[in-house]
């Protein structure tokens, strides 16, 4: 049986950023990915390592773009494996809770029922809260034959799935 891991040992495995740089996908200008989303920049950034917002009209090379996810990815796996003091989880796991931060933010993920069932020790629990979040900017993406952000509820329906596979 496969043995989980303290958080803070573990960084995001290179199979692991390369599935969030391909969902990510790479924008050389500046753009709002969903409706009601704020200024995005190469594979999915909203600002950059000094805090600063991305704006409209800033642009970036593929290769500083790179450069750019692995910086924030290496300062957002600090402040995940902070926010889960004594949690152990499996590489996957680990992997799929990063992809879920790169997507909707440290933010989002320190209120979250995720990291709130992770602490509690409920893995399989916090797989099911990944499906809670479906929603951009109000409107709900789950919504059959939407077209405004499907992609977001196929997103968690594919990071459920391997968070139970996981398990």
């Amino acid at each position: 049986m496969r043995q989980r891991i303290a958080v803070g040992l573990l960084s995001i495995s290179a199979a692991g950023f390369a599935t969030w740089q391909a969902s990510e996908g790479l924008t050389t200008t500046a753009a709002i990915p969903t409706k009601g989303d704020v200024p995005t920049i190469g594979h999915g950034s909203t600002r950059y390592e000094d805090g600063s917002p991305v704006r409209m009209g800033d642009t970036i090379t593929p290769q500083r773009a790179e450069v750019l996810a692995r910086n924030l990815n290496s300062q957002a796996e600090k402040q995940f494996a902070a926010s889960l003091p004594g949690v152990k989880l499996h590489q996957d796991e680990f992997d799929i809770y990063m992809d879920f931060v790169g997507q909707f933010g440290m933010g989002t993920w320190r209120a979250g029922s995720p990291r709130r069932d992770l602490l509690a020790g409920n893995y399989a629990q916090a797989c099911h809260d990944l499906l809670k979040y479906r929603f951009a900017a109000g409107f709900d993406c789950s919504t059959p034959g939407n077209k405004r952000c499907w992609g977001v509820w196929t997103r968690q329906l594919e990071r459920h799935a391997k968070c139970m596979a996981a398990q």
